[in-house]
């Protein structure tokens, strides 16, 4: 019985030898607390912008210059002109700026007609009367006044008067669309300067701009058009409609196009306008920024963008510089 009993505690003594061996191995591989290895930091690459503003520079080779075209008490309308210094003849690009047809935008719009000065143009930037200063139609005649200029000044200017486009965003974009569609009808011409020249245009972009304003200010009539008009549409549609680009489609406008912002807000009566220009037979087209907003053209990547679309554009309908 002694020897039995001595063997069960040998036993006993061994197996608890042996579990404590094993309890202090796996103590030791993995320590109670021991924490899992953290995987090394990597560093996060900083945000980009989701655009950058773009500030105005005249490309080297040309030169700034600023022209009266038309006083009035309220204003003087000028002219912001990129003139290349190499002699030449060269297609000219009005640009109708934006603002809701209230605010002063030259300078924002300049790195976008800079750029397109350097692609071989001659461009120009129209400071036209605001709504705070006269009421519609004053802005579209100093629009059409600036064409006049341009030609009337087209030899100092190394412009060929044959070669002329208009673009514009916004209210600019309305301003360049109804432009472009009343060409050869002269109530919309004004009284302003050098009525002996045409404001023909031979090519138009539209950007980011409502073409219809009577649908547009159907339901309620927007601040700034009361602004612009000194009226509502419920009081004077037939003012709304003279003055919506859409009205003035007919055989005979220059070809258009029209460039939005994804992230823009729908423009009314663009679609439509366009039904009516392929109708006649007048090229038209629309190109959709990605992730553009409003206004796209002022600021990178879209600034770029644009610029590519336009030269493009006027490229083909008023051609290269000649020397």
């Amino acid at each position: 019985m002694v020897r039995i009993r001595f063997l069960s505690t040998m036993k006993i003594r061994s197996f608890t030898t042996l579990l404590a061996a094993t309890l202090l191995s796996v103590s030791l591989a993995h320590p109670a607390n021991a924490q899992t290895p953290a995987k090394p930091a990597t560093t996060a690459a900083p945000a980009k912008p989701k655009w950058q503003k773009v500030l105005p520079q005249t490309p080297p080779g040309f030169t700034l210059v600023t022209k009266d075209v038309a006083a009035y008490p309220e204003h003087t309308v000028t002219l912001t002109l990129c003139v290349p210094d190499k002699p030449g003849s060269y297609p000219a690009v009005l640009d109708i700026h934006g603002g809701g047809w209230k605010q002063r935008q030259v300078d924002s719009e300049r790195p976008m007609m800079e750029r397109i000065a350097a692609r071989g143009f001659v461009t120009g930037i129209v400071a036209y009367r605001l709504s705070t200063e006269a009421k519609y139609p004053a802005a579209i005649h100093d629009c059409k006044a600036a064409v006049r200029y341009l030609r009337a000044h087209a030899a100092e200017l190394k412009i060929d008067p044959k070669r002329i486009g208009v673009m514009g965003g916004s209210a600019g974009g309305h301003l360049t669309g109804l432009l472009a569609m009343t060409t050869g009808k002269a109530d919309f011409e004004g009284d302003g300067p050098n009525r002996d020249q045409s404001s023909t245009v031979q090519a138009a972009i539209v950007m980011a701009a409502t073409q219809d304003l009577v649908a547009a200010n159907r339901d309620k009539t927007s601040e700034g058009a009361v602004e612009f008009f000194g009226t509502t549409a419920a009081e004077n549609p037939t003012l709304f409609a003279q003055a919506s680009p859409i009205t003035h489609v007919r055989a005979g406008v220059p070809p258009t196009i029209f460039i939005e912002g994804e992230k823009d807000s729908l423009k009314i009566g663009r679609a439509e306008m366009q039904e009516k220009l392929r109708a006649l037979g007048v090229e038209t087209a629309v190109h959709t920024l990605k992730d553009a907003p409003h206004p796209f053209w002022m600021s990178q990547p879209w600034c770029d963008e644009t610029v590519e679309i336009a030269s493009v554009f006027f490229k083909r309908h008023l051609g290269e510089p000649t020397y």
